[in-house]
């Protein structure tokens, strides 16, 4: 199987610097970047049905850019104004970063993570006092709620947003070598929007272990695993199956 045309569902990257690229270049292949999945915020009256009352929060537990975004949209539309004492604790420093887009940054009110729930928590855990509001969507890994719980952390969880299958209609009759996809949302998007999809020798690609196990609960074959040993990206572990059937010719 020669690998020619891939497509990856997410993005296209910015700049020109993009590992892709540089794959694309070296093995003369087409790489194309299509997002199978999108965010759609929740209304005000699915947000009040959740019987949440933002009020009595004083800290927010911030896990991604997306939920900033959504957590300062129902505020404004359910006529919200955010405390300046309001806390915030971020997964990671980008993600408190971003946060600048909505209130001004202080060191007293912003706290951030390395980038899992386990480091954050740490930092959580000398602020217990606080009664934490976890905005989320509604694919929320159980995870961050189960270390929230095991660490005794006094919380809500709100969704907010929704992560829904893109419309890929206008790829009916296009055909790639490999599929390569992100999350267990980014499988369910190419069932939903072709029901009768046939694998055949179109190879897919599955970032992580739940990724992983979607590919795998639909029946469909796994070609490529990332991250592994010896290729802890994507765009590493691609490379690796490009050369094995390089080999194989």
């Amino acid at each position: 199987m020669a690998i020619k045309t891939i497509l990856v569902s997410q993005p296209q990257p910015e700049g020109e610097n993009s590992p892709y690229f540089e794959l694309a270049k070296k093995y003369k292949i087409k790489i194309d970047f299509r997002p199978f999945i999108k965010v759609e915020g929740v209304s005000v009256k699915e947000f009040r049905a959740q019987k949440i009352n933002l009020v009595d929060h004083t800290a927010i537990i911030i896990t991604s850019k997306v939920a900033v975004d959504h957590f300062f949209r129902i505020a404004e539309e359910s006529r919200f104004t955010v405390p300046e004492e309001m806390k915030y604790f971020c997964i990671s420093e980008a993600v408190a970063l971003y946060l600048q887009k909505y209130v001004a940054y202080r060191k007293r009110r912003i706290f951030f993570g390395k980038q899992t729930i386990e480091d954050l928590v740490e930092v959580m855990k000398k602020h217990k006092s606080e009664n934490f509001l976890l905005p989320c969507t509604d694919i929320l890994r159980d995870k961050i709620p189960q270390t929230l719980e095991q660490s005794k952390m006094r919380f809500s969880k709100t969704i907010l947003y929704r992560t829904v299958a893109a419309d890929l209609s206008d790829l009916e009759n296009v055909y790639y070598d490999l599929l390569v996809f992100f999350s267990p949302g980014g499988i369910e998007s190419l069932l939903v929007n072709f029901p009768d999809f046939k694998q055949n020798t179109t190879a897919i690609a599955a970032f992580g272990p739940t990724t992983a196990m979607a590919v795998e609960k639909h029946n469909l074959r796994l070609d490529v695993n990332a991250p592994h040993p010896k290729a802890p990206s994507m765009v590493g572990a691609i490379e690796l199956f490009i050369l094995e059937q390089l080999k194989k010719k």
